[in-house]
């Protein structure tokens, strides 16, 4: 019996030295799952972020391997297992409904290390190899935002528009927690600037559709929005705006080459910092945390090249001064003193019996806290703090759906 005993403790050291085994640089082969391909822009800047991290690791381009055009079902997993199959050791797949078939894929394949983009299961799966990974783009898009007032600032100054014909459009893709996060943190930074704000938000119910982003675009225009803004991953919004001459702030890339007369700034994560501490915890060996958020001052939120040909006078200073109070948490995005929802402080309508009986019929609040209100602590909602995905979906007075 101590012979089996002995045994069986050799067996399982072994085993987890060749878990934790380091990888050397040259061996190291790594896979990119995308939604789209580099046409699109939010594929575009996953790939680029991947590519970035190789680099500066040293790492071969011949290293990785992408698989584009991988919708949101059984193709993933296939896609999944494909490049595990192949030996990739770090596996990243970029959008939001992959989740359920690469988790089924990392429980198949525990040796190997898959992180996931815009998740949130990775805390309930029990899963040592499955990762969430965000970033706090909530910070970029405050920013951007914060842009976007001063240009409005500058129209109203010009006897362009009165204050009350401040209006912003928003094309979303879905009425999802991470795109309702996205246009309150834009809306938010654009009233930072100009208090007299409003914004109308059409969705498309589509992460990708050109035809339907520009024709929802060109309705908000038609409505009497003064300026653009979007979460949808084509060019049919900022397309629409230069066509209308309507200033326009843009995500994942830069659409001055599609509207240099109107593209004002773009908000973006940059996926680098993530997908290189991924890779490197792979070759060395180590484990890494199952559901992280990297921040602006992390560098894995950026913005674009401001657009001088657009943007109001003095905006560049204006917003090296607001990324150094997010960069510091002296500014908060969500700070509770600057909006109300239903007439309420986001303090007392977290407190609703509505509210607390929508957040307990699923998703994150249920799942992982019991009271909804821990989210609205210390003066501000703790957006990313709890889990990496957005969860802020609070109707912000000020805002309206289209």
């Amino acid at each position: 019996m101590k012979k089996i005993a002995s045994f069986l403790l050799i067996l399982v050291m072994l085993l987890c030295a060749v878990a934790s085994a380091e990888i050397a640089k040259e061996d190291v082969k790594v896979g990119l799952i995308c939604l789209h391909d580099e046409n699109m822009g939010y594929d575009a800047n996953f790939i680029d972020s991947m590519k970035g991290a190789l680099a500066n690791l040293g790492i071969d381009e011949s290293q990785l391997t992408i698989k584009t055009n991988i919708p949101e079902s059984q193709e993933a997993y296939d896609a999944a297992v494909d490049l595990a199959e192949s030996g990739c050791q770090y596996i990243f797949a970029d959008s939001f409904g992959h989740e359920d078939y690469i988790i089924l894929a990392a429980s198949e394949y525990p040796e190997i290390q898959f992180s996931h983009a815009t998740g949130f299961k990775a805390q309930s799966t029990g899963l040592s190899n499955y990762h969430n990974a965000f970033a706090s783009i909530y910070e970029g898009r405050f920013a951007a935002g914060y842009a976007a007032g001063l240009k409005l600032n500058e129209m109203i100054a010009e006897g362009k528009i009165t204050e009350d014909q401040a209006k912003v459009g928003y094309v979303g893709a879905f009425p999802y927690a991470e795109v309702i996060s996205g246009y309150t943190s834009t809306f938010l930074g654009i009233r930072y600037a100009c208090p007299s704000a409003t914004m109308t938000v059409k969705f498309t119910n589509s992460w990708g559709d050109q035809a339907l982003e520009q024709e929802a675009a060109t309705a908000l225009i038609a409505s009497g929005c003064v300026l653009m803004s979007e979460h949808a991953d084509t060019v049919g919004a900022p397309t629409a705006c230069e066509d209308a001459g309507v200033p326009n702030v843009g995500y994942n890339i830069s659409f001055a080459a599609v509207a240099p007369n109107t593209a004002l700034i773009s908000s973006k994560i940059n996926w680098t910092p993530y997908m290189q501490m991924g890779i490197e915890k792979v070759m060395a060996g180590e484990e890494f945390g199952t559901d992280l958020c990297f921040t602006m001052a992390d560098g894995a939120v950026m913005l674009t090249g401001l657009n001088e040909n657009v943007a109001a006078e003095g905006t560049a200073e204006k917003l090296d001064e607001i990324m150094a109070k997010l960069e510091s948490g002296e500014l908060k995005v969500f700070d509770t003193s600057t909006f109300t929802v239903n007439g309420m402080t986001a303090e007392e309508y977290v407190q609703t019996e509505d509210y607390l009986q929508d957040t307990a019929n699923g998703g994150f609040n249920a799942a992982t806290h019991q009271i909804a209100a821990q989210y609205v602590t210390d003066g501000y909602f703790h957006e990313s703090e709890f889990q990496s995905a957005p969860y802020f979906d609070l109707p912000v007075d000020g805002i309206e759906i289209g």
